[in-house]
């Protein structure tokens, strides 16, 4: 069987056991044994090596003498990594996955829009005129909308012109797309394009109040849309 380019396969080994710790198949405390991993995952030495060296990294696992490579419990791991944040939206995340992500939200996105309708551009507007036409265009295409939201979310932490609001955007990408694609997979939620164009609106205008009160409805809005799920992401 032909293997994938190196980086590539390091990046699967990761996601795969990644995955399964943060998904609870490998428990806080446990051990894991690098042979084994290697002939069921069926990598070299060298790349699980390298995998390991970068879970570890995130918090994941630890290695002692004697003990051996093991699981670290959750208060250890680096929970802002993008790969963490991902690998928790995979299959069907916990409702405290996404009650977490929302309060974050809550709290960073209505003052990231202040500052926006203060300090947006001509080519911020751009971004988000763009990617609202995208939402308009996309339908019930759920990629497309999950896509065109995405953009619409990360133009307007850009447009704070605050760099270090604009890398949260690997926690505003989480929820989203977590959400979207539990809300959009079904029949039930509402229009997204009047809720985004109400924020687009207030930061075109400069209005920084309008902006902050347009994103808190918007917020709302994605609530009340989860709500209308149960636990398992259905109606």
């Amino acid at each position: 069987m032909n293997q994938p380019p190196t980086r590539n396969l390091h990046q699967q080994i990761i996601d795969i056991i990644g995955q399964r710790i943060v998904g609870g198949t490998y428990a806080p405390h446990s051990l894991l044994s690098p042979e084994r991993l290697e002939q069921e995952i069926g990598v070299s030495k060298t790349v699980l090596r390298e995998a390991l060296r970068v879970l570890a990294a995130k918090g994941l696992i630890g290695s002692r003498q004697k003990r051996g490579t093991f699981v670290r419990p959750r208060a250890d791991w680096n929970l802002l990594d993008a790969d963490l944040l991902r690998w928790q939206g995979t299959d069907v995340p916990d409702q405290r996955f996404l009650a977490d992500l929302g309060e974050v939200r809550s709290i960073m996105e209505p003052a990231a829009a202040r500052l926006a309708a203060g300090r947006r551009d001509e080519a911020d507007l751009a971004a988000l005129t763009d990617a609202l036409e995208r939402m308009a265009d996309a339908g019930h295409d759920t990629d497309a909308m999950v896509e065109a939201d995405l953009a619409f979310h990360r133009a307007l932490l850009t447009a704070t012109h605050n760099e270090l609001l604009t890398r949260m955007e690997v926690v505003v990408e989480a929820g989203l797309r977590v959400r979207d694609h539990l809300v959009h997979s079904t029949e039930h939620w509402a229009d997204p394009v009047p809720a985004h164009r109400a924020v687009l609106d207030a930061v075109r205008d400069g209005d920084p109040h309008a902006a902050e009160q347009a994103v808190r409805q918007l917020l709302a809005q994605a609530t009340a849309d989860l709500d209308l799920l149960g636990p398992g992401g259905t109606p």
